[in-house]
């Protein structure tokens, strides 16, 4: 099991590697009408914004949704190398939620009442992410599935598979979250595949990562 110190090593000798070898990423890019990550400090707030970056959780998550051979590996991602998100906007959209428990409705002083909210969700708008492999033989089976940015009914689907070297793979608009250590970046939550251990990150952004269109 890599902690997040071993897991940024790892991250920052594969990046370096590629810089010294040309070696090439092949990148598969995912596109939908909607995304919304939900930041770790939300709990039940009346009005929330989408995160606007994946975390190592996710990440995890997604490769193992792609690769279930990865299921009996915990805090480990070994196949998705870098990744990009970028949207066109946030819009506002209302969400039914009850208690947990499921619907209870009662009278109280002549007044029927129930468990019922309603949440107001800042979701992104036609998300694009770019996931990118070290391996074709991973790009192509990630090629041929869908993934959830990041409730299930957030579906994205993959349109295109390019080959591109690491210079090539900066040029992408988009956010990033560059894994880190506590001592370089500021906690993003906690890793649920990774025995609750601390998350943290340095967010970069790149290009035009808000995108008009």
């Amino acid at each position: 099991m890599l902690g997040m110190l071993d897991w940024v090593i790892q991250q920052e000798l594969v990046s370096g590697q590629l810089f010294k070898t040309g070696a090439m990423l092949y990148v598969v890019k995912y596109s939908g009408p909607f995304g919304f990550i939900k930041p770790w400090t939300a709990v039940r707030d009346s009005e929330t914004f989408s995160q606007q970056f994946l975390t190592p959780s996710i990440i995890e998550g997604i490769e193992k949704k792609l690769f279930p051979e990865m299921l009996s590996e915990n805090g480990v991602i070994k196949k998705i190398i870098r990744h990009r998100l970028s949207y066109c906007g946030i819009d506002i959209q209302q969400e039914r939620t009850w208690s947990k428990g499921g619907f209870i409705a009662k009278k109280e002083k002549g007044i029927y009442k129930t468990n019922l909210g309603i949440l107001n969700r800042g979701v992104l708008i036609h998300p694009n992410l770019h996931l990118a492999f070290g391996l074709r033989s991973d790009a192509e089976q990630a090629l041929n599935q869908t993934i959830c940015l990041c409730r299930n009914e957030d579906l994205v689907f993959p349109e295109i598979l390019t080959e591109m070297n690491l210079n090539e793979f900066e040029q992408i608009d988009g956010f990033e979250l560059i894994f880190s250590t506590k001592d370089d970046g500021f906690k993003v939550g906690y890793n649920r595949f990774d025995k609750a251990s601390e998350m943290f990150g340095e967010l970069k952004a790149y290009g035009t990562p808000i995108r008009s269109k």
